[in-house]
């Protein structure tokens, strides 16, 4: 059994740990793990590594991916499917794990459904909004990262008396916001899910202000619609190999309205991709590797077309068709939960 591994899109903490666990499962069979590098390109271009026990025993805590990673997607052009095919062959492959999230697992999705070719995926992604898990590996790390700031500008917004904006990631779900907004204690939060009312969170600002709080925390997702003529906010009409535009910019319009409105001195913190690095918490490390373990466990057991996902406390397995091409955004009972603080 000689299997390749990929991991494809943003790279986020976690991601090692599942290539550990695939090695793990794959050589304790007797099999053998070729790593490809760059993601899909790397399937494209033949850029491979091996993978042993020995080289990856002690990656586990290492953020990021050891086998590099691109948007790269092979269905833009017909010969780069063909010349994917072609490396598959090439290298003797028996299988092919796909690490990512919608947009990678979607091309492996295709692979297996067009060639049959013998593909397993495993979901990443830091916004947590794939479909059939309950939680993707990066996003615990990705919160507490978001916590951690937050937390650490309170102390200034408060010695100052200023409003911070803190814009999250979050393209279509507002996860990342929801849940470290909520754990922050932010005094307000927008999301994707539901069109921002700015007079209302003004208002929630103003008065808490008068009641004595003599500071505000914002928590805004990069994709929240702040009025619905306006939508996203975009840093440029450039798109990627999947169609997604670069999103960014909404935080500082947030703060522009508060301090317009209020004539309180209003900051925007832009997170970015500081969410993405770093080391793994424990969380993610574990639930990272029990997904690597499993996904070279589905190889072994010949079932592919195949996605690992987290259920509950238990690891099952999807078909990779049902899992992409749905995000799954912020549920109403969750962000009523989160509202209770604001939206009375």
């Amino acid at each position: 059994m000689k299997v390749g591994i990929l991991t494809g899109g943003g790279d986020c903490p976690g991601l090692n740990p599942v290539i550990r666990g695939v090695v793990r499962s794959i050589q304790n069979a007797g099999g053998e793990v070729v790593g490809l590098l760059e993601g899909w390109r790397g399937a494209i271009k033949g850029l491979t590594t091996p993978l042993t026990i020995e080289n990856t025993d002690e990656i586990l805590g290492k953020g990021g991916t050891i086998l590099g990673s691109s948007r790269t997607n092979p269905y833009k052009r017909p010969e780069d499917v063909q010349e994917l095919l072609k490396t598959y062959e090439r290298l003797g492959l028996n299988a092919l794990v796909a690490i990512g999230g919608d947009d990678t697992l979607g091309v492996a999705s295709k692979l297996y459904a067009d060639y049959k070719l013998n593909t397993v995926g495993c979901p990443k992604t830091i916004d947590n909004d794939l479909s059939c898990t309950d939680v993707t590996f990066g996003f615990d790390t990705a919160i507490n990262i978001c916590l951690d700031a937050i937390e650490r500008l309170r102390t200034t917004v408060e010695s100052h008396r200023r409003i911070a904006v803190v814009e999250t990631m979050g393209r279509h779900a507002g996860w990342i916001a929801l849940e470290a907004g909520m754990a922050a204690g932010a005094d307000y939060i927008l999301l994707p899910e539901y069109p921002a009312d700015v007079e209302k969170m003004c208002k929630v600002l103003a008065d808490r202000r008068a009641a004595g709080k003599k500071y505000g925390i914002v928590v805004v997702s990069e994709g929240a619609k702040v009025t619905p003529d306006e939508g996203y906010v975009t840093q440029n009409a450039k798109v990627d190999d999947f169609g997604h535009v670069s999103l960014g910019g909404v935080g500082n319009l947030v703060a522009e309205i508060i301090e317009k409105k209020l004539g309180v001195e209003t900051r925007c913190v832009v997170l970015g991709h500081i969410q993405r690095g770093g080391s793994p918490t424990a969380f993610d490390r574990i639930l990272g590797t029990r997904l690597g373990i499993n996904a070279g466990r589905l190889v072994l057991q010949g079932k592919f077309g195949r996605m690992v996902a987290l259920q509950g406390t238990s690891i099952v397995d999807v078909a990779l068709a049902d899992a992409v091409g749905k995000s799954k955004v912020v549920d109403d009972d969750f962000y009523r939960d989160a509202a209770e603080f604001f939206e009375a």
